[in-house]
């Protein structure tokens, strides 16, 4: 949907850098067709492959990049916590300094409401990202301008609450909710979208830009909508089970956390915290450990390692 909005704009090249090979096919066949004057250029490419990586960026020299490759599901990465350090952190790393390294004008990274107080590997991973951006500017190490988006659940997409409870609803039920207070932010992927771009384009380096999610939305009542929606009873047609929490899952999420302080901007729905750091050389120090505990594949290492990063990671596992 990013690229789809982008190729509106009228870019002089679009370049697409997806490890995953049939959705990069199918985004690359349906721009071609919607946007026939577009230049779009796919490439089977991993973050994680520095080589790689450094040949698109040289060969192309974009004026911006749009970072949105991440590991996202809360208990798989529980699991595996090297994976998120490997993707969410090393990924991050590689593709924000070899933009730097290119002179990309603007990098915009996508993060999540999940690094606000964490509660799980992957929300902790994520705020060790928007850290590294953070601190680009900070440090006025670049004149590239360095910024973070940082938004909830958005509805559809891939792994997303909606498809499964259809998908549950379609097989007769049950339709499985983790705790019946459980609440979390929403949007479409078409707000989502917009709002990135414009926040990208507003920011002048080192902020985070908030989207307001507007009422967070008790998952209970979503399942118990589209059950009706769908032409049943809730607790009647199709039940509804309580499964508990997930490993790393907390009931409710936040967008800050309350010394961070926002400030509005000019469009009505983008908030900004305009902190600052610079904490450069410790924060690569750390994650050089960090790397190291991911090759050994030492969880218990990494969510300590973690703690010393973000001191208000509380891990429930």
């Amino acid at each position: 949907e990013l690229c789809r909005q982008i190729c509106r704009f009228d870019p002089s090249c679009l370049i697409l850098y997806e490890r995953a090979e049939s959705p990069l096919y199918e985004i690359d066949l349906e721009l071609r067709s919607g946007y026939a004057e577009a230049q779009v250029v796919p490439i089977l490419g991993d973050i994680l492959d520095r080589g790689q990586l450094t040949r698109a960026l040289s060969d192309h020299q974009p004026q911006v990049v749009f970072h949105a490759a991440a590991y996202k599901h809360v208990p798989m990465m529980e699991l595996q916590p090297w994976k998120a350090v490997n993707n969410n952190i090393l990924g991050t790393r590689h593709v924000m300094e070899l933009s730097r390294e290119y002179g990309v004008e603007r990098f915009v990274l996508v993060s999540t409401d999940k690094a606000v107080r964490p509660a799980n590997v992957m929300g902790a991973s994520k705020r060790v990202a928007e850290l590294l951006v953070q601190n680009q500017n900070g440090c006025e190490q670049s004149v590239s301008k360095f910024i973070t988006v940082r938004f909830g659940n958005v509805v559809g997409s891939a792994g997303s609450v909606v498809p499964l409870f259809k998908n549950q609803i379609e097989r007769g039920g049950p339709v499985t909710v983790t705790h019946p207070d459980v609440t979390r932010y929403f949007m479409t992927i078409p707000e989502a979208c917009q709002l990135i771009l414009q926040a990208g384009a507003m920011g002048e380096g080192g902020e985070i830009f908030l989207l307001d999610m507007g009422t967070p939305v008790k998952i209970v009542d979503m399942a118990r909508d589209l059950i009706r929606l769908s032409g049943f009873e809730p607790d009647v047609d199709i039940k509804i089970e309580f499964v508990g929490l997930r490993p790393g899952e907390k009931l409710y999420e936040e967008l800050i956390t309350g010394d961070e302080g926002i400030v509005p901007t000019s469009h009505e729905k983008i908030m900004v915290l305009r902190g600052k750091t610079c904490d450069q050389g410790h924060l690569n120090g750390v994650i050089d450990e960090l790397t190291t505990l991911a090759q050994e594949q030492n969880g218990g290492g990494i969510r300590a390692k973690l703690q010393e990063i973000v001191e208000d990671y509380q891990p429930t596992t």
